[in-house]
């Protein structure tokens, strides 16, 4: 997760973090990303039933029932661990979360217990009533996910109307002063729509959104041929930052933040160089505490059954189940080959990934779209648009700015 609006515009300083001790626990959530702990941010697919039908669905997810579902004390137990464990946040994720009945309940023992609650949706089930709960509830965040204007988000929801009914929801959350924002996956299929997402945005005064790298997982992977190609994605960053910048300027911040390719952080500090800008030395100092993708460090994910696996998109890879042992002793446990190896990724990197210069800031990007597409977990991810010149860079060792 990189933070365009903190590093280019300057929101965030790295003394911001530091006067937190960079601790999960005593970082605001907006700083959380620099944790120096990195206690997992769980996300919890508390269900795999959807009412849409995504066309990039990590969990391939359909609106009917699924069997093995955890049960309510199932996920108080659940929550109990995570509190103890010290996990920041805990994301209610799906299929669709709010098609559980208990997703209040589930969300009000979290806060209770201390964890920060989110909740990720398509926001076509938002009501003034579930708006008014998640308040009362406490929930931190609401995340909408929207895959452009109009026609082409239902295109990409697999239901007419989605759109407007999500834009209901968002605007639901708003009315109930709930913080809320945007999800959106680049591809070429709806890339054109960015313009006007941050007119949306600006519009109805929404606070925050998230451009999402497509990954090549569930559904997903049907998409692989329409991922956008390198020179695609530097002009999709590029305008992402251009507009960022530009509703900083109009007095309008909003947070934007782009997931799941972290060659966008030395992108962006690499575009920040050539422009000169005395923000630059800071920029690295915050992606270097970021640390580049967590997977089965910072960020973890629990299926519906209680399975437990590195990130959301590996769901082929377990690690064990909550129903037999917490979570907290599944996440430390190092004899599964592949988590030992993603709390240490730099011996195992492979080609441009292994020596590139901006590892610290990096960690290797996404493994999982590296297995997508290569069958190998430690080939370079393919989606990083880098060239070689500029990870190879100057002879400097960026560890010495850190």
């Amino acid at each position: 997760m990189i933070g365009i609006s903190k590093l280019y515009c300057g929101t965030v300083e790295p003394s911001d973090v530091l006067r937190y001790g960079a601790e999960a626990r005593r970082l605001p959530s907006h700083l959380l990303q620099f944790s120096k702990d990195k206690r997992p941010v769980v996300v919890w697919n508390c269900t795999r039933r959807c009412n849409l039908r995504c066309v990039h669905c990590y969990s391939q997810s359909a609106d009917r029932p699924y069997p093995d579902e955890m049960t309510t004390e199932e996920g108080y137990a659940l929550l109990e661990d995570l509190a103890e464990f010290g996990t920041p946040v805990v994301l209610f994720s799906g299929g669709e979360p709010l098609l559980r009945p208990d997703l209040t309940d589930l969300a009000n023992r979290a806060v209770r217990l201390g964890l920060r609650a989110v909740v990720s949706t398509n926001g076509t089930l938002i009501t003034e009533e579930t708006a008014a709960a998640f308040r009362e509830t406490g929930v931190s965040y609401v995340g909408v996910s929207l895959d452009g204007i109009g026609a082409t988000n239902d295109r990409f929801r697999g239901r007419e109307g989605a759109f407007d009914r999500a834009m209901t929801g968002i605007r639901n959350c708003l009315a109930a002063s709930v913080k809320v924002g945007v999800r959106f996956t680049m591809n070429r299929c709806n890339v054109d729509d960015l313009p006007d997402m941050f007119n949306l945005v600006r519009d109805e005064d929404i606070p925050r959104v998230c451009f999402y790298h497509l990954v090549y997982a569930g559904r997903g992977a049907r998409l692989m041929a329409d991922d956008l190609d390198h020179e695609a994605t530097r002009r999709a960053v590029d305008l992402i930052i251009d507009r960022t910048a530009g509703l900083h300027a109009e007095g309008l911040p909003k947070e934007v933040l782009t997931v799941d390719n972290h060659a966008d952080g030395p992108y962006l500090y690499l575009r920040m160089l050539r422009e000169g800008s005395p923000r630059a030395d800071a920029a690295l100092r915050l992606l270097l505490m970021n640390g580049g993708n967590s997977s089965g460090r910072g960020i973890g994910c629990v299926s519906w059954d209680g399975t437990v696996h590195p990130d959301q998109f590996w769901r082929h890879v377990c690690l064990g189940n909550v129903r037999e042992r917490p979570f907290s002793e599944i996440w430390t446990d190092l004899s599964n080959p592949l988590m030992a190896k993603l709390k240490d990724k730099r011996p195992h990197l492979k080609g441009r990934c292994a020596t590139c210069r901006f590892l610290n800031a990096c960690a290797g990007n996404l493994r999982a779209r590296a297995e997508a597409a290569t069958g190998d977990p430690w080939a370079p991810d393919p989606a990083c648009y880098l060239t070689d010149e500029e990870i190879s860079g100057e002879a400097e060792s960026l560890d010495a700015k850190d």
